[in-house]
Parts: structure tokens; C-alpha cells; sequence
């Protein structure tokens, strides 16, 4: 029948010598190598596939980056031809306006310039408020020559956000100024009826 362990191990003295045998351990490895050699083949050959998978795929991306770095470059270098050709070719007329670069640009010059116009004609100077107004005609006339030096800035670089928003803040300023010619010579017409 059973036994327990503990009631055999106190009646029983211990044989367990102490320490190993002689040859135990080369014994021991002896019968792992007979046991193991497949499966260290086999770690061996996934290994190498493991390797030749990866230098595999190194190799395709690296030509695949070549490739696409020289078709970059020829790409490049045709953009640049037609560049020339069109330079050389083409005695388009330049950018004059905002209009030309950009149709939504055109409406917004379209509306400044055509407020601009109206404002002026609805301008009813008196004598006394010819001086003002002979004065505010020659600050109009200063934004004009700059809206010019504008225009023909973009017409030399090209359009750029800088040039355009400083197109349009002039026109936005000339509509300005004509706005407070009319609202300083409503106040001259309405302090000479007072008087």
C-alpha cells in the first residue's frame, strides 16, 4: 500500500551522496546531443531563411528607392527644359491685376474698384470742402501710384501672398479714406447750415 513520504524518509536514512559521479555531466550531454541535433538543424536552417528573406526585401527597397530617386531626376530636368521653352517661346502679357491670378481675386478687385468709383461719384463738395477734399484726392493719389508699384510687382516675381494681401489692403484703404472724405464733408455741409 501507500505510504507516506514523510514516514519513510524518518525511518529510513537518506542515500543520497553528496555531490555528483564521476563522468555524471559528460554522461549527461552525451545523451542530450543524441536527443537534440534535429531540432538545432532546424533552428539553424530557419535562422539562415530568416536571414535571406530580410536581405531579400533590403534589396528590393533599396532598388526600388534608386529607381525613384532617378526617375525624380528626370523629371526635374524636364520640368526644367519646358521652363526654358516657355520662357524662350512665350511673350505672354504679364500680371497686371488680381484678376489674373485668380478669378476669386478678380471679384474682390471688381467690388473695391467699382465702390472706389461709386463713392467718388457721390462725392458733392462745397466750397469750403474743396480744400479736404483736394487734400484726400492727393492721398488717393499716392495709393494709386502705390496700387502701380504693386501691380507691377507682381507682374515682375509673380504672385505671392505678401503682394496680393497688400493689393487688396490698398483698395480696402482708398474705399476707407473716400468713406471719411464723404462723412467729413456731410459734417462741414452740416455745420455751414448751422452757422
Amino acid at each position: 500500500m501507500g505510504q507516506d513520504i514523510k514516514d519513510l524518509l524518518k525511518k529510513e536514512p537518506l542515500h543520497i551522496k553528496k555531490g555528483l559521479s564521476d563522468g555524471h555531466e559528460a554522461r549527461f550531454l552525451e545523451r542530450l546531443e543524441a536527443a537534440l541535433p534535429k531540432e538545432k538543424e532546424q533552428v539553424t536552417k530557419r535562422s539562415f531563411s530568416i536571414y535571406k528573406i530580410a536581405a531579400a526585401a533590403i534589396l528590393i527597397f533599396s532598388l526600388g528607392g534608386l529607381a525613384y530617386q532617378q526617375l525624380q531626376e528626370e523629371l526635374v530636368i524636364l520640368d526644367a527644359e519646358v521652363a526654358n521653352t516657355d520662357e524662350a517661346d512665350a511673350k505672354k502679357p504679364s500680371l497686371k491685376s488680381l484678376g489674373d491670378v485668380s478669378p476669386d481675386l478678380k471679384k474682390i478687385e471688381d467690388y473695391y474698384v467699382a465702390s472706389i468709383n461709386y463713392e467718388l461719384t457721390q462725392v458733392e463738395v462745397s466750397e469750403i470742402g474743396k480744400q479736404l477734399f483736394e487734400s484726400y484726392m492727393k492721398k488717393l493719389s499716392q495709393l494709386n501710384k502705390e496700387h502701380e508699384v504693386l501691380q507691377q510687382e507682381l507682374t515682375d516675381i509673380g504672385p505671392n501672398e505678401q503682394t496680393v494681401n497688400a493689393m487688396i489692403d490698398n483698395l480696402q484703404f482708398r474705399l476707407k479714406l473716400l468713406y471719411q472724405l464723404k462723412e467729413k464733408l456731410s459734417e462741414l455741409k452740416k455745420s455751414e447750415n448751422d452757422a
